[in-house]
């Protein structure tokens, strides 16, 4: 069974741009998305995503935290673009750069349109309690917070948030 186990971070500063090793544009777009999680009526979120040439099915648990259920499987390229295209509540765009720190592996998402300005560090982890490296760089966790779930980012994108949420305050809704 697939079982992801993240933490989310707001970043303090670009001291992880000189540490990346590759970058990567992705396009994604949720089948069954914020809406439908928000009134309850999902218990997972769906989502194509494009990258490098490929096409990716995603399923994950509608659940808040460091753990939760995922499913990924590869699909034809010209599948995922009518998806995304046709399907789709909306497209999120960011580059995702990566980033390898002491064993650790940080994806640091890069937000663009609505949601420039936003950037993000995951970090995956083997176990929920497993220990991982705090460089400088790494700012406040938001793991607990859903508007900074990809999601949430298609129906209430950066560009609307408060000062105060883009400071990462606030209680876990989004």
């Amino acid at each position: 069974m697939g079982v992801e186990i993240e933490r989310k971070f707001l970043l303090a500063d670009d001291g992880w741009r000189g540490l990346a090793e590759r970058s990567e544009r992705i396009a994604q777009g949720y089948l069954v998305a914020g809406a439908a999680i928000e009134a309850g009526h999902a218990k997972c979120s769906v989502r194509v995503r494009l990258s490098a040439g490929r096409g990716w099915l995603n399923i994950k648990s509608a659940t808040l935290g460091v753990q939760r259920h995922e499913f990924e499987y590869p699909i034809p390229l010209d599948d995922a673009e009518h998806l995304l295209r046709e399907l789709s509540d909306g497209v999120l765009e960011k580059i995702r750069h990566h980033v390898m720190l002491d064993g650790a592996h940080f994806e640091i998402d890069e937000f663009l349109g609505d949601n420039a300005g936003l950037v993000v560090a995951e970090v995956e982890l083997p176990s929920v309690d497993a220990p991982y490296p705090r460089p400088a760089w790494l700012g406040i966790e938001v793991t607990e917070l859903s508007r900074y779930y990809n999601v949430n980012l298609v129906d209430r994108p950066y560009a609307r948030w408060s000062a105060r949420e883009k400071e990462g305050k606030g209680d876990a809704s989004c």
